[in-house]
């Protein structure tokens, strides 16, 4: 049997062409697989030990048993120990306050010690169950999309009646692709991913589109023969690798190599953890680094002005990495995990399921939606209304010849394939199936767009069957039937012809044409073979427009995104259809314009072209590529296989379930209902998100660079520490807790209103005007303690660090309620109850710990009466004066 090389798991990562290109270099010609190129069908299947006729149950067992599950993109996860050891030791935070609890008990510091801990467990065990449990739900969801392959597998009921013999037909099955093995069997057709590494046994104009493995742009031919001459298994003909996809053709295959062992797998293993950072990841990364910058600048201060005033540079060290400490907001990672992972579930319920996480803020960004309008503006329900000769008249004929078209196609039937077979009764679809048989096809492909069948009648006529778009399949049709009578074409008869489909399409129709030839019995055909028809006549289809389009068009509009529509049908059915759901179409270009202008003049006439229709795959990416230039967040919505390339190109990806495979691989959000209604809702979900991450983070910011300007100041002025390590420390803990229920928060309709994307500009200047209005009464609260309660001497420090312990925890912590709206807190908009019950429990903890048992061990000492009125003062003023400067900047500036 054929033994497999042991290589290590790889990424299924079609979006690194570059690095695998490189690597490909590594399969050479003593590759295993070059073995089988020089082999024919029948010797292969011996090889693998398989007769071609398909493998049982128990022989699909026993192969994965033996090589394991076809799965490339599966990252080899961490055991739970080795994934808390890794939270721990490669964060740097959680490094030093290990070891500052160290430090800290062995100077008979018990308590600072355990809070350090404290933060560290919170840090690392808190993050890791809460990604755990999101972890495990988004992985639930992702299962309900699955991708498939056609298999020959031998049923259950065969397996134990040795007798029963089913045609070769009855055994194809949709297989999870992952449950496929060596041997087995699979048929493959335009759309389908190749599943697995495999050796073709029969190919009708095969072409695959193999660009993520050697980089080649244009899609290479294959063929089933022996191939000598191939020095690599890339350069085999006969071969077709994981991480390809077919463009056009059919052909049959059978597996030998699965998941690690395929060549993808052995070029993606250095791939494992790494992918295209997206503007989320860098929004947040540029975050981080605002802050380090600000710690940069200050922390250094604190510890010079300590150490220089004070004397004790021991003490002012560790209060220096204590302030630091405070200022890192260390839990952003769980925060923004928690926001999305909750956004995610909550996008579920909506039927919108995502396969990539940081896509959701993405989403939430969309300014302008691409969709085809097949399913969005209209129900995805294609009905053949009529079938007519080409002057227009009804035509049993014409029916008959499109029935055979659709029923003996091997490829992916679409809807208006379905909707033909359904449209033949029973006894017509036995006459014609017992009348003719299948010989032979050439699929179809969309620079011919149209696809043509070989059918024999029982005189043994040969007759090529070719339906298409119309004028496509008028280019290669010479005579015309009307009746019993043909005639030669001339230009006349042309103009009259596209005449009877305009018609038609200005009803609404989708017109089909349908040409015929007698054509003389040969081995194989071929494209050429596509000549000399004679027109038949045209099926027409209507897809009803869905009644919700309206609504779902103008409801995003009012949320700030733009439709337009991307459609590779004729722009007059196209201009029809949104005509009936009232979309306004001020221009619209066909393929052919797209393809004449240059890339600046698409970028100025895409701002105002709401319909693109006649556009092959190319023209579509160019069309996003052109609203890229322009500044917008670009969705596209596709599910055909025409759209994987212009899903990647699009910032966020959206797919059906119902969609072909290379649509849904490429998609980074599924819906499980083909809706704009239903996107409109993602869409919301996904700035809900965002804008509940942004409240944590303009409430740490703020808080944090207020509390810099506090620090520093108290540093110069007061001969002891402002706050003790250890209530730093405190402070933070508790600060941080309170703040881990802002994934439950409501969001204001006008923040849902439009799109947001990060702003590092606007979060800049939040933080510099609100930050410091935190300092003025944290000043506030160093007069009340030095001058009233006179806590102005090191014997009454203990004091004067409750008063500010207190005052900091409360006011950061109530505070909150200010910052996550734009409108009047508590009256125009309210916090979600968690959010708001976590606040109060921690403002309670700080208020009661001076006069809790506890409180010596933190260095406390009990608040006389009087301090609490004059901190209702400050704290009221303070959010007063909050509420004044986030409303004067967003007068001045907008919402953050």
């Amino acid at each position: 049997m054929f033994k497999f090389p042991t290589m290590p798991f790889g990424l299924f990562a079609a979006a690194v062409p570059i690095a695998l290109r490189v690597d490909a270099r590594r399969v050479q010609a003593a590759h295993p697989l070059i073995e089988l190129v020089r082999l024919d069908g029948a010797a292969v299947l011996a090889r693998l030990g398989v007769d071609g006729e398909g493998l049982s149950a128990a022989e699909v067992d026993e192969r994965l048993a033996r090589f394991g599950p076809n799965a490339v993109a599966q990252e080899k996860r961490l055991g739970v120990l080795a994934e808390i050891a890794h939270r721990f030791l490669f964060n740097p935070i959680n490094v030093l306050l290990a070891i500052l609890a160290v430090v800290s008990y062995l100077g008979d510091d018990a308590m600072g010690a355990a809070i350090m801990l404290a933060m560290v467990f919170m840090a690392v065990f808190l993050s890791y169950f809460q990604e755990a449990r999101s972890g495990r739900a988004v992985e639930q969801l992702r299962s309900l999309v699955s991708n498939t392959a056609t298999a020959r597998r031998i049923p259950a009921t065969e397996a134990v009646a040795e007798a029963t013999v089913l045609p070769a037909i009855a055994r194809r099955t949709e297989v999870p692709i992952e449950r496929l093995v060596p041997g087995d069997v699979v048929h493959l057709s335009a759309g389908d991913m190749i599943p697995a590494d495999l050796r073709l046994l029969a190919a009708k104009d095969l072409f695959i589109n193999q660009a993520a493995l050697t980089g080649e742009s244009m899609p290479v031919e294959k063929f089933a023969p022996v191939d000598l001459e191939a020095a690599s298994p890339l350069d085999a003909r006969n071969l077709c690798f994981m991480g390809s996809n077919v463009v056009s053709g059919s052909a049959t295959g059978v597996i030998v190599a699965t998941g690690a062992r395929t060549c993808f797998g052995e070029l993606a293993g250095s791939l494992v953890g790494q992918r295209v950072q997206t503007s989320f990841d860098r929004g947040v990364q540029r975050f981080a680094w605002l802050m380090l910058r600000f710690m940069a600048v200050m922390v250094p201060l604190v510890f010079l002005a300590n150490g220089l005033i004070k004397g004790a540079w021991l003490d002012a060290f560790m209060f220096a990495v204590a302030v630091s400490v405070g200022l890192t907001p260390e839990m952003l990672p769980m925060i923004v995990t928690i926001n999305l992972a909750k956004g995610a579930l909550a996008m579920a319920k909506k039927d919108v399921i995502v396969k990539r996480l940081n896509a959701i803020q993405n989403f939430g960004a969309i300014d302008v939606l691409c969709t085809d309008k097949t399913g969005t503006l209209t129900q995805d329900k294609v009905i053949l209304e009529r079938h007519v000769d080409v002057n227009g008249d009804e035509d049993e004929r014409v029916l008959e010849f499109a029935f055979l078209n659709s029923h003996y196609q091997t490829g992916l039937k679409n809807l208006l394939d379905v909707a033909v077979i359904e449209r033949v009764d029973a006894d017509t679809r036995r006459r014609l199936q017992g009348e003719y048989t299948l010989v032979d096809e050439v699929p179809f492909d969309f620079s011919r767009r149209r696809m043509s069948v070989i059918v024999r009648d029982r005189a043994g006529r040969h007759f090529l069957i070719a339906k298409g778009a119309v004028a496509e399949t008028l280019g290669i049709c010479t005579r015309i039937r009307v009746g019993e009578r043909e005639t030669a074409t001339d230009q006349r008869a042309l103009a009259d012809v596209r005449d009877v489909a305009r018609d038609m399409n200005d009803d609404g129709f989708r017109v089909i044409a349908l040409g015929v030839r007698e054509i003389r019995a040969k081995a194989a055909y071929s494209i050429a073979d596509e000549a000399e028809l004679t027109l038949m006549g045209f099926v027409a289809f209507l897809d009803p427009p869905k009644d919700s389009a309206a609504d779902a068009i103008r409801a995003l509009h009012d949320n700030g995104v733009a439709v337009k529509i991307l459609t590779g049908d004729n722009d007059i059915v196209t201009r029809n259809v949104c005509r009936q759901v009232g979309f306004e179409v001020e221009r619209f270009l066909v393929g052919p314009q797209v393809e004449a202008m240059s890339d600046d003049e698409l970028t100025i006439a895409a701002r105002d072209t709401q319909v693109f229709a006649r556009l092959n795959p190319a023209q579509k990416v160019r069309v996003i590529e052109a609203l890229h230039r322009d500044g917008h967040v670009v969705g596209f919505m596709g599910d055909g296989i025409n759209d994987g390339p212009a899903l990647r190109a699009a910032d966020v990806g959206i797919s059906v379930d119902t969609a072909v495979d290379i649509a849904k691989e490429a998609a980074d959000i599924i819906l499980l209902e083909k809706s704009l209604m239903v996107l409109e809702e993602g869409v919301l979900e996904g700035r809900k998100v965002f804008g509940n991450i942004l409240k944590y983070i303009k409430m740490t910011a703020s808080s944090n660079f207020g509390n810099m300007f506090s620090v520093l100041g108290a540093s110069v002025f007061l001969p002891f520490l402002p706050m003790a390590a250890v209530q730093i420390l405190l402070n933070n803990l508790l600060y941080d807790f309170s703040q881990t229920s802002v994934a439950s928060d409501d969001v204001d309709p006008e923040y849902l209103a439009r799109p947001r994307q990060w702003d590092m500009r606007a979060i800049t200047r939040f933080v510099l005007f609100i930050g410091p209005v935190s300092s003025i009464f944290d000043y506030a609260t160093f007069a009340l303690m030095w001058f009233v309660f006179k806590a102005n001497a090191p014997e009454h420090a203990g004091l004067f660090q409750t008063g500010w312990f207190v005052e900091s925890l409360l006011s950061q912590t109530l505070v909150v309620h200010v910052i996550r709206t734009g409108r009047m807190p508590f009256v125009g908009s309210r916090a979600s109850l968690p959010l708001t019950i976590t606040g109060l429990v921690i403002c309670a903890i700080g208020a009661l710990l001076p006069y809790s048992p506890l409180a010596g061990k933190f260095g406390f000492v009990p608040l006389p009466g009087a301090y609490w009125l004059y901190l209702t003062a400050i704290i009221g003023a303070y959010v007063l004066l909050t509420q004044f400067v986030k409303a004067w900047l967003i007068r001045r500036f907008g919402l953050l």
